[in-house]
């Protein structure tokens, strides 16, 4: 594709490589503040909100697992409290999201509902997706909401975190959570209808990009700022978190939420853009286990364990002859069989856990350690194997 002065774009790939929305096993919405609150009526869009929950239950309804990261707790709360219009004090926001905290999750609750959809609520803060255990306990909520069939809805919880441990924004957020739990999609809902290769309100000559397959330094460079009081987001940290999405195996759009039924406008081949990877996320994530962490133990596996692991099989405590090293849980672990290493994986439990169930079957777990654990000493999505 050319750009405004005609000479071509780097990361820019044709039209004819965009997805089918169809395809996707896993999407994470994110839904941002100026979507759900009207700032002039200082109340929620009921209207666009409903028609967004008939999206989400068409894909439900095909299988799809859907997540949703929304905005507007702050938003709510400020409009409930009645606070001024203009920049909000730490503990003034606090104090709104913690209102509107209740009244999102009652919202969400009502319109999935409707559909009937059961909604959990998830509140993280940067902490949660980057301190390890942390990490596998959000991961593990999530997962299980989503294998009993729920929609989680998660949101930063301001009324904890302060401004140096925040994410900031939703757009970062989302891509977070979307790898964390092997997302193969993230759409970002917003008010604008994708990436263009200057700000469109200050240049109307810029040109929309509907497919990047590369977030190259040219890419990079098109973000602009903030668009609303509401919004602490901005082209910028969309593109930021294409970088992440992408980075994991997960594919990202950019999308006007506008309107109604936005993700059937998608669906029915509606403009916006596209942030391609050449990967999956089970792959980004075993690539990263392979060759970015250092282990911090060993555990040496029987023959019987060998064999189901190569099957594709989860590593169990009964496969598990020895736990060696001072590894927690979410650390890396060396696998070993009698013949050398074969593998490595992050360990559901720490090292004394660990030593107390090798051997055991998983349905002993409970009673050994006195509650109920993982089944598994290393998923196999949380698994590499070096060795066919």
């Amino acid at each position: 594709m050319a750009s405004m002065s005609g000479e071509a774009i780097s990361g820019i790939a044709d039209n004819d490589k965009k997805p089918n929305l169809r395809d996707f096993r896993r999407i994470v919405l994110k839904v941002g503040s100026s979507l759900l609150v009207d700032s002039k009526q200082g109340r929620l869009k009921h209207a666009w909100l409903a028609a967004l929950a008939e999206d989400i239950a068409e894909l439900h309804n095909r299988g799809i697992d859907v997540l949703v990261v929304s905005s507007g707790a702050v938003a709510m709360g400020r409009t409930l409290l009645k606070l001024p219009s203009g920049p909000l004090k730490l503990e003034e926001s606090q104090a709104a999201a913690a209102v509107g905290q209740i009244e999102l999750a009652r919202v969400w609750t009502e319109v999935l509902a409707h559909h009937r959809i059961t909604a959990g609520q998830i509140l993280v803060t940067l902490s949660d997706t980057e301190e390890r255990r942390r990490y596998l306990n959000a991961r593990a909520t999530s997962l299980k909401l989503l294998e009993m069939r729920a929609v989680p809805v998660v949101n930063e919880n301001d009324t904890v975190a302060t401004s140096e441990i925040r994410y900031g924004d939703n757009d970062r957020l989302a891509a977070r959570v979307a790898t964390m739990i092997g997302a193969d999609l993230l759409i970002l809902f917003s008010d604008i209808d994708g990436l263009y290769t200057a700000p469109p309100a200050q240049n109307p000559s810029a040109r929309h990009l509907p497919v990047v397959e590369k977030i190259t330094a040219e890419i990079d460079a098109m973000a602009g700022g903030a668009a609303s009081e509401l919004s602490r987001g901005g082209m910028r940290t969309k593109v930021e978190a294409g970088k992440i999405a992408t980075a994991s195996g997960t594919h990202m759009i950019i999308a006007d939420g506008r309107s109604k039924n936005p993700l059937k406008a998608i669906e029915d081949g509606g403009r916006c853009t596209w942030f391609l990877t050449p990967s999956n996320p089970v792959a980004a994530r075993k690539t990263w286990i392979a060759g970015s962490i250092e282990p911090h133990g060993t555990l040496h596996i029987d023959d019987g364990a060998v064999k189901a692991l190569k099957a594709g099989a989860s590593l169990l405590p009964v496969g598990v002859k020895l736990a060696e090293g001072d590894f927690s849980r979410g650390d890396t672990v060396v696998i070993r069989d009698k013949s050398g290493v074969i593998g490595r994986g992050l360990v559901a439990y720490d090292i004394e856990e660990a030593r107390k169930i090798i051997g055991h079957a998983s349905g002993e777990i409970e009673e050994i350690l006195g509650h109920a654990g993982r089944s598994e000493m290393i998923h196999r999505d949380d698994m590499v194997l070096l060795v066919e």
